[in-house]
């Protein structure tokens, strides 16, 4: 088969690997139709995560047709279109019990922090991911869902993460009726964090950005007001004066490692590594969060050690939650959404390449270049 694979830092090309195969009984085989690039594929392609392997597939958002199942798997069968959720889990451990899926014990070695992700390096666990033609799926009766005649394709792959992970952000926000809630980055975690936030009766919304394509966006698609960072003196400040010297009830952290905003910061984490990622916006929403507020962190950030402000946070007894987003327990009220017609998670789709033309798809996304906010990959086409 064809895939995308990693060979080092802003290396990435298609090759040749060997079609996946059933290791388990509970295996199945998808071939993938739609694929997307992720914010958080860009970490990795930058080299920011740890124990990440020259000839690695990434990709943990996509969907496709079963093409082949174990002898265990009962409810798919070779033919039907599933969507995968980018966790891997197992379904009867102690966590999943609980609907911590992303905290899975049974799928990963490094299982004291997060469980299975697939294509997101060996520190969840080693599995190729899906920017390729075929994809192994481990516990095949568990993870994907046959996806609804109703629902488009495009929206279904963006539930496989993007969409699912922002709706888990705001959820973790704890949002009551009336709230102004506060969103750091114009990504699409970010986007669907903040519609997401008007679902759960936010009465305000604010999207925190230096990109003005993408506070364009913001504006559209998620109905927010928008501040360009880069064109105030100190957006704490700005966001003091803008909630009444209070700060927000609810700010969510939907940037991570590589957050722009300060320079040493910036320079320390995503240059020298020498920190799991750039506290700049996590410190940030610690300090314009309101007393005795929500800090949602969705951004991703490495393992290691990083510069946090959990002094200020504790002396502001502020609550903060995290997590990767446990994204098939978000699908039932998500479906209900988009089929209301409240939410169309392909609005924010600017870009559609074929597989071949992945390495220049992660070039114009870490780059930054012709408005790209979300690019899917389609490996049928070329």
């Amino acid at each position: 088969m064809r895939a995308m694979v990693y060979r080092g830092p802003y290396k990435v090309r298609v090759e040749e690997k060997p079609d996946p195969r059933i290791e388990h009984p509970n295996d199945a085989i998808v071939r993938v139709t739609t694929a997307a690039i992720c914010g958080s594929d860009l970490h990795l392609y930058h080299g920011m995560m740890p124990d990440l392997r020259v000839g690695h597939t990434f990709g943990h958002e996509f969907v496709g047709v079963v093409e082949q199942v174990g002898s265990s798997v009962r409810n798919l069968a070779v033919g039907d279109r599933v969507m995968v959720p980018f966790n891997i889990f197992c379904g009867t451990c102690f966590f999943c019990a609980r609907g911590l899926y992303s905290n899975c014990h049974n799928v990963n070695p490094n299982a004291t922090a997060v469980g299975g992700i697939y294509g997101y390096s060996h520190t969840t666990g080693g599995y190729d991911g899906g920017q390729a033609e075929l994809v192994r799926v481990p516990f095949a009766d568990v993870g994907p869902s046959k996806i609804p005649d109703w629902l488009a394709e495009e929206d279904a792959v963006l539930l496989t993460d993007a969409c699912s992970t922002g709706y888990f952000g705001a959820q973790l926000g704890d949002i009551a009726e009336g709230d102004v809630v506060v969103v750091l980055g114009a990504g699409p975690v970010g986007l669907f964090a903040a519609r997401s936030a008007w679902l759960m009766g936010a009465g305000r919304v604010i999207v925190v950005d230096h990109l003005d394509y993408r506070l364009e966006k913001a504006r559209t698609f998620a109905y927010a007001e928008t501040v360009n960072f880069g064109e105030v003196d100190d957006v704490v400040v700005h966001l003091k004066k803008a909630t009444g010297y209070l700060g927000a009830d609810v700010v969510i952290d939907a940037v991570g490692a590589e957050a722009d905003g300060n320079l040493t910061q910036h320079v320390t984490s995503a240059k020298l590594k020498l920190q799991g990622g750039s506290p700049v916006a996590l410190n940030w929403a610690i300090d314009s969060v309101r007393k005795g507020g929500t800090v949602s962190v969705m951004g991703a950030y490495g393992p290691i050690f990083s510069a946090v402000k959990f002094g200020d946070a504790r002396n502001k007894g502020l609550t903060i939650r995290t997590n990767q987003a446990p994204v098939k327990r978000q699908w039932p009220r998500l479906l209900e959404h988009i089929r209301n017609g409240y939410l169309k998670p392909s609005d924010i789709v600017t870009h559609r390449i074929p597989l071949d033309d992945i390495a220049e798809g992660y070039h114009m996304f870490s780059a930054k270049l012709d408005g790209c906010v979300k690019t899917l990959v389609l490996p049928g086409r070329s």
